[in-house]
């Protein structure tokens, strides 16, 4: 029977020890499936600069290869669609600088109605895709260790949640990623973040697009073109116009709160 105690105690041991080890390594499987999105894009953004990638991106590169550009988009027109497809959405997803080129060049390459269809939802999937990624790896960690502040910030976001987010596309001076992380801090939910970003880049995205599709004797010559010269004070004065438009439910609640509370 004392022979027979040490082999029973140890076959008892084993279980214990496998369902501790599932224990530890649980954790460390969750946080390495949170930060795999994260590192994702530092890994893609390192891949696009160390590879020069972000030259496409630029008025420079639209001028020089206009050409050859265009007629490869005659030729072969589908893969013209996907590859442009696939590089705006790389550009927004890893926060690149020069996605505005990219629409420029949609109105260029493929005129104004088409250019403006694929230039919404390459920015909007780009977008989504940072903002999931952003949800996933940082949301939830600062959730847990923001403290009872964000959740105050959330409460005060969530009431009036869509005329936010539709200010933050179209007003000019938010930069376009900075609109993309802010709501995954703030609990935004999947749908209402894309039904906004689609609806609220439309403004902006067919005025640089019909931009573009005028371009063809800029490019012919040596003019420069910068975002400054794009951003004029009509452009800026419209979109400025429209995110008032989309602030106005919120002006109203807020006078609204008011004159209850003086009326108690």
């Amino acid at each position: 029977m004392d022979v027979g105690q040490p082999v029973q105690h140890g076959a008892m041991a084993g279980p214990h020890k496998i369902a501790a080890e599932h224990s530890t390594t649980g954790p460390r499987r969750a946080a390495w499936r949170r930060w795999l999105p994260l590192g994702i894009i530092v890994l893609g953004i390192v891949l696009v600069f160390a590879f020069d990638l972000d030259r496409f991106a630029s008025f420079q590169h639209l001028r020089e290869h206009h050409q050859r550009l265009a007629g490869f988009v005659a030729e072969h027109y589908a893969q013209a669609v996907l590859v442009y497809l696939l590089l705006y959405v790389m550009f927004v997803a890893l926060s690149l600088p020069g996605a505005v080129w990219l629409t420029v060049a949609a109105g260029f390459l493929f005129g104004a109605v088409v250019g403006a269809v694929l230039a919404v939802i390459a920015a909007t999937t780009g977008a989504t895709l940072l903002f999931l990624a952003t949800k996933t790896s940082l949301g939830d960690y600062l959730h847990a260790h923001a403290g009872p502040w964000l959740a105050k910030v959330e409460r005060g976001f969530a009431d009036n949640q869509w005329s936010y987010l539709l200010m933050m596309r179209l007003f000019p001076v938010i930069p376009f990623f900075i609109a993309n992380l802010v709501p995954a801090f703030l609990g935004v939910t999947l749908p209402v973040f894309v039904v906004t970003t689609f609806i609220g880049i439309i403004p902006a995205t067919a005025i640089f697009v019909t931009i573009g599709a005028g371009l063809g004797s800029v490019l012919e010559t040596s003019a420069d073109l910068s975002l400054h010269s794009l951003l004029t004070p009509q452009v800026k004065g419209a979109l400025v116009g429209l995110a008032v438009l989309a602030a106005a439910p919120v002006v109203v609640k807020v006078l609204r709160r008011r004159r209850a509370a003086r009326n108690r």
